[in-house]
């Protein structure tokens, strides 16, 4: 019998040897699920928050096409909560580009960590 070389893994291409080079960057298709709250700073800055309802579909082990949703925390500063506050309403289908943040808030008594999109980007999709 005929022994075969074991198989080895091709070395994938380095993007880069920058040991400083890191990308923090989203990008979502999907629903408002509902009206977006608007926030008023103490420094007069305005802040809307809102979540976005994205759908993504997969085989499940016996074969069966199946659909899951995912829920994501979005906040918008500056001209992008003017946006969300004048075309945003549940149900409107929204592109955003955006990154990953995290912040810390109390909630009764107890300190929470949330990660939200910060957005970047936005179009309102037909």
């Amino acid at each position: 019998m005929k022994q075969q070389a074991p198989k080895t893994q091709p070395e994938l291409p380095r993007m880069s040897a920058n040991p400083n080079l890191h990308m923090n960057h989203v990008n979502l298709i999907g629903y408002m699920t509902a009206e977006a709250r608007h926030v008023q700073l103490e420094d007069g800055k305005q802040l809307m928050r809102f979540t976005l309802a994205t759908k993504e579909q997969y085989l499940d082990a016996d074969g069966i096409m199946r659909q899951r949703s995912q829920w994501h925390l979005l906040s918008a500063w500056g001209r992008w909560a003017k946006v969300v506050e004048e075309f945003g309403a549940k149900g409107v289908h929204l592109a955003i580009e955006g990154k990953l943040v995290g912040r810390f808030y109390r909630f009764g008594g107890q300190r929470r960590f949330v990660t939200e999109v910060e957005i970047n980007d936005l179009v309102v999709l037909p």
